[in-house]
């Protein structure tokens, strides 16, 4: 039953991405990768889940991360210690204060051009699977690995020179993705393994609807990769002048979280209020009943698909915790 669900499923996301297809005469050209890249993601899903190997390294990758979190806490507790003692450490102090620690891990990344060298490359065998563009495929796993905001930073002398199509690639590829800087949140509230192969999965994922609803043929003559962050560029900020900007910008990520969640937290529990006093049943119920068929669809039992939509409706409407 549960495969049957998930053809289900991949016809639905595929009509659902058709139906607002910007040139449905193409996607039938991008068919083939498609497949490819859906094969690909099934493959990784069951050996990371059910081979011994698969398991072994994401399991070794989650107590990587696990550890890093302990440093980062180490941090935490002597800035909060008396608070953390107490009881008194809230989800700020043991979810978002890490990202501090990761920005700052990766800013030492930066200053030994190992992140410039692994993004570039990347991007290359990124674009080989998705054929999306090597410039698109930069884009994406510059996304993961420093963030959004940085991506459009990077092509900023890009940006004019490409079209509309290219643009959308880009902007698609930069919000879908989980940046590294915010992963800590996300492993203390699930379990590390799934967060990590949630993030390498929805990379290949959002090549998939990309294909459906935005298929061109890439531009090469725009392909950036040989002078965006290029690895050999000489960075004239010292050592401690990066790793401050990364432990700044981590800082500055924390507090973007901790408004989006303030502001959006109480506008829904305000439309709840609203929705309850006039209907009888709040708004998240209501989302959740829309949202119900595709959270069956995505393989949540029926008992649970109305909860489960709420949630898919409640992230669609605050999209990401720092996005």
């Amino acid at each position: 039953m549960k495969y049957i669900i998930f053809i289900l499923c991949l016809i639905a996301i595929f009509l659902l991405a058709y139906l607002v297809s910007f040139d449905r005469k193409m996607v039938k050209k991008k068919l083939v990768t498609i497949a490819k890249i859906i094969a690909i993601q099934i493959v990784l899903a069951f050996t990371f889940l059910h081979t011994s190997i698969g398991i072994m390294i994401i399991g070794a990758v989650s107590k990587a991360f696990a550890k890093l979190l302990g440093y980062a806490n180490v941090g935490t507790e002597f800035v909060f210690g008396g608070m953390i003692e107490s009881g008194m450490a809230s989800f700020v102090l043991l979810a978002l204060l890490p990202i501090v620690f990761i920005c700052a891990l990766l800013g030492i990344l930066q200053y030994l051009k190992v992140l410039p060298w692994f993004i570039k490359i990347m991007g290359i065998l990124l674009n080989k699977i998705s054929k999306l563009g090597r410039l698109e495929s930069y884009s994406a796993i510059s996304a993961v690995v420093i963030g959004m905001t940085a991506v459009f930073v990077s092509i900023k002398d890009m940006l004019p020179k490409l079209g509309k199509r290219q643009m959308y690639s880009i902007a698609a590829c930069s919000i879908s993705t989980v940046d590294l800087s915010i992963v800590g949140a996300y492993m203390n509230m699930i379990d590390p393994k799934y967060v990590i192969l949630a993030i390498i999965l929805n990379l290949f994922s959002v090549f998939v609807v990309l294909s459906i609803i935005n298929p061109y043929n890439p531009d090469e003559e725009n392909d950036a990769l040989g002078i965006v962050n290029n690895p050999t560029e000489k960075d004239e900020r010292g050592f401690f002048e990066v790793l401050s900007d990364y432990m700044m910008d981590g800082f500055n990520i924390v507090i973007a979280i901790v408004a989006m969640l303030l502001g959006f937290i109480a506008l829904i529990a305000f439309l709840n209020g609203v929705f309850d006093s006039i209907f009888g049943v709040d708004f998240q119920t209501i989302l959740g009943y829309v949202f119900a068929p595709l959270a069956f669809l995505l393989g949540v039992s029926w008992d649970e698909a109305v909860r489960f939509g709420s949630l898919i409706a409640t992230k669609l409407l605050s999209n990401e915790l720092a996005q």
